[in-house]
């Protein structure tokens, strides 16, 4: 019985890294489109500090951020392998993606 406890209690436990790495993109991806429009003559560069800025360590490494502009609208998206297990250790293959926009007020 206690394999079959530890089994459940591995595949809960990458789950919960499946979901925080989807919140991660998602949260990095925001404020690195809200970098791009906030601070004047930002653009990519911003955008792409801010979106790695936001995310831990981990993470970070094997993150790849774009950020582009579209007639005043930036969009920004991050993405992040999911890890096996422990962050930082091993990443499965797959990749998820956050994305986000923000308009461009006063660049218009």
């Amino acid at each position: 019985m206690l394999p079959l406890i530890l089994l459940v209690l591995v595949l809960l436990w990458q789950f919960v890294l499946l979901g925080y790495t989807f919140s991660l993109a998602a949260h990095a991806a925001d404020r690195g489109a809200r970098a791009a429009v906030a601070l004047r003559g930002g653009g990519p560069g911003a955008c792409r500090t801010a979106a790695t800025g936001e995310l831990p360590a981990s993470w970070r490494t094997a993150a790849t951020t774009t950020c582009a502009a579209d007639s005043g609208l930036w969009h920004a998206t991050v993405r992040l392998k999911v890890p096996v297990l422990f962050p930082g250790a091993a990443a499965f293959p797959w990749t998820v993606s956050g994305t986000a926009g923000a308009v461009d007020e006063e660049g218009r």
